[in-house]
């Protein structure tokens, strides 16, 4: 049987000994309804949710919800960092190179493949950073399309060309 237990936001700032404020509650709030957002992402979520909002105040919020664990810090590979709100689990990421659009995957189920090294040095190994990357249907089938797209003649003897692509 699958038990599930909200608890507020302001319990749940508690529980990590922190004290509650609207820049918390509103950072947590913004990542939890864009999961993987930049920082820039989440301070405009905020700034329309509760006003004026430095930047370095997003940052430094960001910083103290990572470091409590409400808040996971994710920094791929020629991409800014990004937060989500799954934490303590060990899922990986698939994101498409091209778009950038990212997913959460979770790891193999039962065995915990990517958690057994094959010389742990003496580590205790609790987490694995995995990310798969490739290329997404929609940006591979712009790529098809934009390749086998055929320049069409205008009326001003310019040619144009079209392609689709999702955000």
């Amino acid at each position: 049987m699958l038990l599930y237990v909200t608890v507020s936001v302001d319990q749940l700032l508690r529980n990590h000994g922190l004290q509650v404020t609207a820049q918390r509650i509103a950072v947590l709030t913004a990542v939890s309804a864009q999961p993987h957002a930049t920082a820039d992402d989440v301070l405009a979520s905020v700034s329309a949710s509760i006003g004026s909002i430095s930047r370095q105040a997003v940052y430094d919020t960001l910083a103290t919800l990572s470091d409590k664990e409400l808040l996971r810090r994710i920094q791929p590979a020629g991409s800014p960092a990004r937060y989500e709100n799954r934490t303590g689990d060990n899922h990986h990421h698939l994101i498409c190179r091209s778009c950038r659009v990212m997913f959460d995957i979770d790891c193999a189920v039962g065995d915990t493949p990517c958690l057994t090294a094959d010389d742990d040095h003496g580590f205790d190994i609790e987490e694995a950073e995995v990310i798969y990357w490739g290329r997404c249907p929609e940006c591979r089938a712009a790529a098809a399309n934009s390749s086998t797209s055929t320049a069409s003649p205008t009326s001003t003897g310019t040619t144009t060309s079209r392609s689709a692509h999702h955000e």
